[in-house]
């Protein structure tokens, strides 16, 4: 009896043992239940059936504690095994999908929940307020890069024992909320890159226990509120990317704890606050990217804790004077400030200084000695009047990753070891007067993502460069190269631009190697023979510049399997046949463009700087990579010898910016369906054999801004209303004997005012017309009937007069 007893005794301590070092059935549950709902909905979501894979979920089972799960935290004393966290950060890889925020209301049923970190998991639909305002205890809540949309939800706002709060990375709108001064205990509030905007509220500074504020990248507008002062505690502010205005608080200084101030970005006016002198522990300092004005103080340089100071792109200027610095800067950006006479000597002794951003300024003389050789991981010095050739011991760094010297005036040859500088990631000498060949040696740099060497002398044959490197980005047009078109890069290329050479023969299968080009621009060189249908297989193609070479042949068909083309620019060359009806496919050129690029996510530097030459509204131009090929979409087959129609189906492009087939021998009438090219603002369709009229349709062009139908055989009456009306300089119409119109201030052969209104649709002109023409013909037949009869009646009764006076007479 007494071993039963105490068998019994011990199943039931273990039990107690078990239930007390477990987490409580409730809780495990729920997170088994939030598994099924998230493998549930990627599944739902997920275009492939293995796509998703759940990182650290597979040993969540019912079987097992889920004290022991991994990604869960549980309590750690006695008698107590409730789940204080979760980091269920990251939970996709391969092909993430996009997540309902319905799957995380089972988590918020376990109210003992501190720490809930759900960070980059696509997550999207409006924040659960409701559900969080359960979790009272939470002290760390972690929602940043997921596609959570809608305004901050007051619930988040009642959580009295929160100190970590991050938001960043969502599609968040919306102002800030004033209830965010009742989180007295936030010691750390991130809400970058939403569309948060309003003024900034003054409830911020209720705040006083908060060490780390940032609003980085919304619409906050307005005034920097003098509340902010009140945060005594605050370490980092970082109010970078928003529309602030007006000057920065006098006693901004007063911040005395803060190590970072950054407000780069913004509209702030006037000068830089002496007070900031007083900040002595303050190691970043950004402004540049505002309105500012005045002159540098030298009183910076003598913050002794201070490390990184950007003051560029402000109207501030460099006084010149000689400093003898207390600091040691790691980053300096001077841009755009005024310094003029060689690159300051007081540089030099910036031991630590690895980023160093002296662009557009008035420096002048060779690139100095001692800083090639300070081992800086940053150097631009881009628009400037520097002359010399460039020092071989600049290439000695290990460390240098990026170097801009493009806008210059350097010139000799590019040193032989340039490939001992094997960690440069971007390379931009662009627009120089460097002359020679690319040393072989600069193939070595494995990790080269981006190399531009264009608008120079350079010349000879391109190096191998292995085909397994990184190099995504090159452009080496406008130079003096030759030989064959060069394949010899990363087939990860991205953008290949080798447009102004004088390369020769034709286009190569090999092109076809470079599986993810999107960018293609061989302008301006001496390549002969037909465009092959190879091309068509390049589908991740979005611009094809090939203007002004040696082609022939005829416009390949299956061109319109690159749907993602939005340039094609055949123009000056010798092609022959007519436009393929299968243009109007090319599902780039339909939709509009937007201005997202895969290649603007991978180079976040510079890419601006690089010039795509484009013939836009009658005029040879250069548009920046950034602007022409994301947002603009055009098609250029001008000044070959295409014949037949223009196919209808062009119509259907409706993304369409400019549209140029002038100069050709294309005949028939002008299709109506042009007029549905709404994006469309520059359409030349000169210097062809086009009759009839131009199209009604075209008035539907609202963003029209240039057209030019000249030297055609067009006849009839210019189209009248919206962007048409615009359209009155002659020469855009000249040579065609046929047209009339306001315009070109002709009259047409009804005889009607040239200044009067168009009416406002086809239906009511069309209306109008006919109506006139049956009211008109009996209204004008009755009135000449009558001015007839009565002059008829009035000769007759004078006669009759005369006839009785001489009667009476006789």
């Amino acid at each position: 009896m007494t071993k039963t007893c105490l068998l019994l005794l011990a199943l039931g301590f273990l039990s107690f043992f078990r239930a007390a070092f477990c987490c409580p059935n409730d809780q495990k549950r729920a997170l088994l239940k939030f598994k099924s709902a998230f493998l549930e909905n990627t599944a739902v979501n997920s275009s492939s059936s293995d796509g998703f894979f759940s990182n650290g979920l597979e040993n969540w089972n019912s079987t097992s504690d889920c004290c022991s799960w991994d990604r869960v935290i549980c309590d750690s004393r006695p008698n107590s095994r409730a789940v204080i966290a979760l980091y269920l950060d990251s939970l996709q890889s391969l092909e993430p999908v996009a997540i309902s925020s319905s799957v995380l209301a089972p988590l918020f049923g376990i109210k003992s929940l501190m720490m809930l970190i759900l960070s980059s998991n696509h997550i999207q639909g409006q924040i659960p307020g409701e559900g969080l305002a359960n979790l009272g205890n939470l002290v760390h809540l972690d929602l940043m890069q997921n596609n959570f949309t809608g305004p901050i939800p007051p619930q988040v706002f009642h959580l009295r024992h929160l100190q970590y709060l991050d938001l960043s990375g969502n599609l968040l709108t919306g102002v800030l909320n004033p209830e965010i001064g009742y989180l007295q205990k936030l010691r750390t509030l991130k809400l970058d890159d939403n569309f948060i905007g309003g003024n900034f509220s003054a409830e911020i500074g209720n705040l006083i226990k908060i060490q780390e504020l940032s609003l980085r990248n919304n619409h906050f507008s307005g005034g920097i509120p003098l509340s902010v002062l009140n945060l005594k505690e605050l370490q980092v502010l970082d109010l970078r990317e928003n529309l602030f205005s007006q000057q920065i608080p006098t006693e901004i200084g007063s911040l005395s704890n803060l190590s970072t101030l950054a407000l780069s970005k913004n509209k702030l006016t006037g000068v830089i606050p002496r007070s900031i002198q007083n900040m002595t522990k303050l190691e970043t300092l950004k402004l540049d990217n505002n309105m500012l004005t005045g002159e540098i103080p030298s009183w910076l340089f003598n913050m002794k804790a201070l490390k990184y100071l950007f003051l560029g792109k402000n109207g501030l200027k460099w006084n010149n004077a000689k400093i003898v610095p207390q600091c040691m800067l790691s980053g300096l950006s001077l841009q755009s400030c005024g310094l003029v006479g060689p690159i300051p000597g007081w540089i030099s002794s910036q031991r630590s200084l690895d980023y160093l951003d002296l662009s557009n300024n008035q420096l002048e003389g060779i690139f100095p000695q001692w800083l090639a050789e300070m081992e800086l991981g940053t150097v631009i010095l881009s628009d400037n009047n520097l002359t010399g050739s460039l020092p071989p011991s600049l290439f000695h760094s290990r460390s240098l990753s990026v170097l801009d010297l493009s806008r210059n005036r350097f010139s000799g040859e590019l040193p032989e070891n340039m490939g001992n500088a094997t960690a440069i990631m971007i390379l931009i000498l662009a627009e120089n007067s460097f002359f020679g060949k690319i040393p072989r040696s600069i193939t070595n740099i494995y990790r080269l993502l981006l190399l531009d060497l264009s608008k120079n002398r350079l010349s000879g044959t391109i190096p191998v460069f292995d085909p397994t490197s990184f190099l995504a980005y090159v452009d080496l047009s406008l130079n003096d190269f030759s030989g064959e078109v060069p394949l010899t890069f990363s087939q990860e290329t991205r953008i290949l631009a080798l447009g102004g050479n004088n390369f020769t023969g034709s286009l190569a299968r090999n092109l076809t190697n470079f599986y993810m080009l999107e960018h293609l621009d061989l302008h301006d060189n001496r390549i002969t023979g037909e465009l092959p249908n190879f091309i068509s297989e390049m589908s991740t193609l979005r611009s094809l510049n090939l203007r002004n070479n040696s082609l022939q042949g005829s416009v390949p068909c299956r061109i319109s399997n690159l749907s993602n083309l939005q340039i094609l620019d055949l123009s000056h060359n010798s092609f022959t046949g007519s436009i393929p009806i299968e243009v109007g496919n090319l599902v780039g050129m339909i939709e509009t463009p937007s201005t997202f690029s895969s290649i603007s996510s991978v180079f976040t530097f510079s890419i601006e700087y690089t010039d795509l030459i484009v013939n836009w509204k009658r005029s040879v131009q250069g548009l920046s990579s950034s602007a022409s090929i994301d947002i603009y979409s055009w098609l250029d087959l001008s000044k070959n010898h295409l014949s037949g129609e223009i196919p209808s189906s062009l119509g259907k492009l409706r993304g369409l910016k400019m549209l140029n087939i002038s100069y050709n021998g294309l005949k028939g009438d002008i299709p109506a369906t042009l007029g549905n090219l709404e994006s469309l603002e520059s359409i030349d369709l000169s210097h062809n054999s086009f009759s009839g009229p131009i199209p009604q349709s075209f008035t539907k062009l609202q963003q029209l801004t240039t057209l030019d139908v000249s030297n055609n055989h067009l006849k009839g009456k210019i189209p009248v209303g919206g962007q048409m009306d615009t359209m009155d300089d002659p020469t855009y119409y000249a040579n065609n004997s046929g047209l009339c119109g306001f315009q070109i201030q002709l009259r047409c052969p009804d005889n009607k005012s040239l200044q009067q209104t168009e009416p406002e649709n086809e239906s009511e002109e069309s209306w109008f017309a006919w109506e006139a023409m049956w009211i008109g013909l009996p209204f004008g037949f009755i009135v000449s009937t009558l001015v007839i009869f009565l002059t008829g009646f009035c000769e007759l009764t004078e006669q009759r007069s005369l006839l009785l006076r001489r009667q009476t007479r006789s």
